[in-house]
């Protein structure tokens, strides 16, 4: 089980802390993007009235700084919207929403852009986040 940290707190996961950690993860991101989606479409479709407008925003920004909030406290960072990064103490396990694992890695100075394959990433590089505990 996980501790409910601070904002703020990140927390250093191993592979498997991070994959047992993720369905709750991407069970709190599908949950929040679904409340969302109506909403975000009102705001495309366009609102007639400034009133219904600014509301539609703060629903949408209340909705999004949960999100947050719980992401931060389970440990792990936001660096956009639907997505996560798990840091392993050299880098991090990256997540976007909608996929459906825990698949990637890319270093501190790189970004969602340069990030590679876990399993690519432990095969070459033996990192100490991926050894099993009974290793």
């Amino acid at each position: 089980m996980s501790t409910i940290r601070m904002p703020g707190d990140v927390r250093v996961f191993t592979l498997v802390e991070a994959r047992a950690l993720f369905p709750l993860v991407q069970h709190i991101t599908a949950a929040a993007y679904q409340e969302l989606n109506p909403i975000a479409a009102s705001l495309r479709a366009g609102v007639a009235q400034r009133s219904e407008l600014e509301h539609l925003e703060q629903r949408y920004e209340a909705i999004i700084h949960r999100w947050v909030g719980k992401m931060e406290r389970l440990g792990v960072v936001v660096t956009g919207l639907w997505l996560v990064d798990f840091d392993t103490g050299d880098g991090y396990l990256c997540w976007r929403y909608p996929e459906a694992e825990l698949g990637h890695y890319h270093g501190y100075q790189q970004g969602f852009g340069q990030r590679r394959p876990v399993q690519e990433v432990i095969a070459r590089e033996h990192p100490s986040w991926a050894e099993s505990p009974e290793s």
